[in-house]
């Protein structure tokens, strides 16, 4: 791990009592699918079809990188290793995205929780869990294939395709044991992202639809 995330916190900050009461009514879905998925797409539709807040953890990262900063260059750094942001930053970042939408009825989070850790910290600090789990399934190879395509167009330092196939690897290999946690609470919703985004969309609002 190397120097750059030892100084990033570990842990996230618990929420005080208010700030738990905000999130208690608002839907809390995460979003959850390798890089180049469409999860980013799908949740843009779904937030504005049903006037949620999208947050997204890529593009905050990504943000928080170009910021100038210590915490911004300590991140650019695990990220061109292909390293995962420690869970207190991630955390830290979720919950502030939250909070600064406190009206909203419901959120997207997109792209979390990465590691187990995260999923049970996120209960720890915001006193819940999610009130359900979103998962794109898509081969590696339509990932590949999407992520270069975005990286083209959009000119990302971190989007070569050993960079990809390195991210894929990893977020499969975390991503179990996070699978399993949510499926023992019957929280799992999986939706076959392979199709045309439009019929994947449907998918999606027939499952966010079960909810209420």
């Amino acid at each position: 791990m190397g120097l750059c995330t030892s100084k990033l916190p570990q842990m996230g900050k618990p929420l005080r009592p208010q700030e738990k009461d905000v999130l208690k009514t608002p839907l809390i879905i995460f979003v959850m699918g390798g890089p180049g998925c469409g999860k980013g797409t799908q949740c843009k539709n779904m937030a504005s079809k049903y006037g949620f807040c999208h947050v997204g953890l890529g593009q905050l990262l990504r943000q928080e990188a170009q910021q100038g900063t210590r915490r911004g260059w300590q991140i650019r750094d695990i990220m061109l290793q292909g390293l995962l942001v420690p869970t207190g930053v991630i955390l830290d970042m979720v919950s502030d995205s939250l909070l600064a939408c406190p009206e909203s009825r419901g959120f997207l989070i997109d792209g979390f929780p990465r590691e187990l850790k995260q999923a049970k910290e996120f209960e720890r600090i915001v006193g819940r869990a999610p009130d359900m789990v979103i998962v794109f399934d898509c081969s590696m190879e339509t990932m590949v294939q999407r992520v270069l395509h975005r990286g083209r167009l959009e000119q990302w330092a971190d989007d070569s395709e050993s960079a990809i196939r390195q991210r894929l690897e990893t977020h499969y290999t975390l991503c179990e044991p996070i699978l399993t946690f949510y499926q023992q609470k019957n929280l799992l919703r999986n939706i076959l992202a392979e199709e045309a985004p439009e019929n994947i969309f449907a998918k999606c609002c027939s499952v966010i639809e079960s909810l209420h």
